[in-house]
């Protein structure tokens, strides 16, 4: 599934027209990102939590030239899933 199928179901299942369903989907993220990249931790109940991890600045090598280099120090977003989007993935 991508963003267009997920504004498509959005519009059916509310009967909006797909631009109302694409504002309404990508305002919903832009505020997820925006809280993430200020250090919030975004949670949604039954769905699962976003949270800005920290990783430690590191060695790394160079797959073409197997030089050693090293990799900054950076913030990336981490998702772990609810209880019940678990539950509903395994249960197939």
């Amino acid at each position: 599934m991508n963003k267009q199928d997920l504004v498509l179901q959005v519009a059916n299942k509310v009967q909006i027209t797909q631009k109302k369903a694409d504002e309404i989907v990508s305002t919903s993220l832009e505020a997820i990102m925006k809280a993430l990249s200020k250090g919030s931790k975004v949670t949604l109940v039954g769905f699962g939590t976003f949270q800005p991890r920290k990783r430690k600045e590191r060695k790394g090598r160079n797959p073409k030239t197997g030089q050693e280099i090293q990799i900054p120090a950076s913030v990336v977003p981490k998702f772990s899933a609810g209880k019940q989007f678990k539950y509903s993935v395994n249960r197939r």
